[in-house]
């Protein structure tokens, strides 16, 4: 059974979803904010979270991307602001789906069911290595401390997409990756027509790691097929 976190300020949104998806066969979780989250998600394992923009204190879109820096749990952000923008930020800070207020809440339990069916589809073969240092061409990949150090000795900030995508490229390193799996491995979300930020985030990486990372250099494009991370990588 999988188990879910709802975290909204709204007390009567919070019962009535745990009300619905519990009915729905889930085990359901509530917190009203950041603190109580963070505290949930530290006592027990959550499938997937349910968080709302608009949240006292903090707001979603921070929490959201505190929780993908640390963990790949899947998020579907409520709002009850329509603005496409706010789409664009939940999904930049890592949100796997995006859900406007007022809704049904059997669009919500729809859209639960497809972010977790996509999420324990992604292929076997293609699980992140376990690792917690990688060095490629000079550079160093510290994973626990979350930054990326260049030949120079300078710290390169990522952000939190660019991790993830940076994480994939290196645990898979002269592999070939379609812009679906790099989609699915950074994320969890399946690749759609209009998910063409891949690219956008492929690029913002190779501007990162700079001449290293132009086309010809560690993070090449394959012509229809995807990208590789062409490079000799030693993990610690």
């Amino acid at each position: 059974m999988h188990r879910l976190l709802v975290v909204d300020d709204d007390s009567d949104i919070r019962d009535l979803l745990a009300e619905q998806l519990g009915r729905a066969g889930y085990e359901v979780g509530t917190a009203r904010d950041g603190a109580q989250m963070r505290h949930a998600l530290a006592r027990e394992h959550v499938d997937l979270v349910v968080l709302d923009l608009n949240l006292p204190h903090e707001d979603g879109l921070v929490l959201c991307r505190e929780l993908r820096a640390r963990s790949s749990t899947p998020v579907i952000m409520l709002t009850a602001r329509a603005e496409p923008i706010d789409r664009v930020l939940g999904l930049e800070m890592g949100a796997d789906d995006y859900l406007a207020k007022p809704f049904e809440p059997r669009e919500l339990l729809a859209r639960i069911r497809n972010v977790l069916r996509r999420t324990e589809a992604l292929p076997a073969n293609l699980e992140p290595l376990a690792m917690r240092r990688a060095s490629f061409a000079g550079w160093v990949f510290d994973l626990e401390q979350r930054r990326l150090v260049d030949p120079a000795g300078r710290v390169v900030m990522l952000s939190g997409a660019e991790f993830r995508l940076l994480r994939v490229f290196v645990g898979h390193a002269n592999k070939v990756l379609s812009r679906e799996q790099l989609v699915a491995l950074s994320s969890g979300r399946s690749h759609g027509a209009q998910d063409r930020a891949i690219d956008l985030q492929v690029s913002r990486l190779r501007q990162k790691l700079g001449d290293a990372g132009g086309a010809g250099g560690l993070i090449r494009t394959v012509r229809s097929e995807g990208y590789v991370f062409a490079g000799v990588v030693a993990l610690g």
